[in-house]
């Protein structure tokens, strides 16, 4: 946990302070590396949760390249410069970001929270957070499923009504499942405490020396220019 802890972040502030050529690009292919082959992380999965960064990122490059005045829609002045710079970077911290998010359970990540000293608080309601959002995907597959069962999605009108729906319905089925999740851990005795396991070994001096050559020689070839 400590090594990819350290891997991730040292290369995150990396992507912040190196200049964004050849600083960045060299950043994102050794974490994408580190994740898809020292992690074996199926590529599938890894494309599939960069995607939605991705699009945001799109649209931001998108939104500097061009500019709308008095006199129509044109290229803004240096903003392929800036939207370059603003990709370069950006991608750098998503690939460290997907490595630490592949490769370490929550569990790993919340112990490791409470370790550094962050308060008890903060590490609960994010762990309530990261179960609540997959009860909450969990109620809009199901509403899904039970609306194409029903041929809500024969038609593209009807597919569009049937969304429309599911978004109108999520929102009181979520507050639903949180009051009785919030029931379910009171009946439970719940404290304000929510113990979770890690075995996880602990840090090595030799993983730990070659996370900091790693990210010694990253930093090395992006101040190459």
């Amino acid at each position: 946990m400590a090594e990819k802890a350290l891997l991730a972040l040292g290369m995150l502030v990396l992507a912040l302070v190196l200049p964004p050529g050849p600083g960045a690009p060299l950043i994102a292919v050794v974490m994408a590396a580190a994740t898809l082959l020292g992690a074996r992380v199926a590529p599938r999965l890894w494309l599939s949760c960069a995607a939605a960064p991705m699009g945001f990122l799109a649209v931001g490059v998108i939104s500097l390249v061009l500019r709308v005045d008095a006199q129509g829609i044109g290229l803004a002045p240096a903003g392929f410069h800036a939207a370059a710079t603003l990709a370069a970077r950006s991608i750098a911290g998503v690939t460290c970001l997907l490595f630490l998010a592949l490769t370490t359970p929550t569990t790993d990540l919340i112990s490791g929270l409470r370790r550094i000293g962050v308060s008890a608080e903060i590490t609960e309601v994010a762990l309530l957070i990261y179960r609540f959002v997959f009860m909450l995907a969990d109620a809009a597959l199901a509403m899904d499923v039970a609306q194409a069962a029903r041929l809500g999605h024969a038609t593209a009108r009807l597919r569009l009504r049937s969304l429309g729906l599911l978004v109108a319905n999520l929102l009181p089925r979520a507050f639903d499942r949180a009051r009785r999740l919030e029931i379910g851990l009171a009946a439970r005795g719940w404290r304000g405490d929510m113990s979770v396991l890690s075995d996880r070994p602990a840090p090595t001096a030799k993983g730990l020396a070659l996370v900091v050559l790693i990210e010694c020689s990253t930093a090395l070839g992006g101040m190459l220019t």
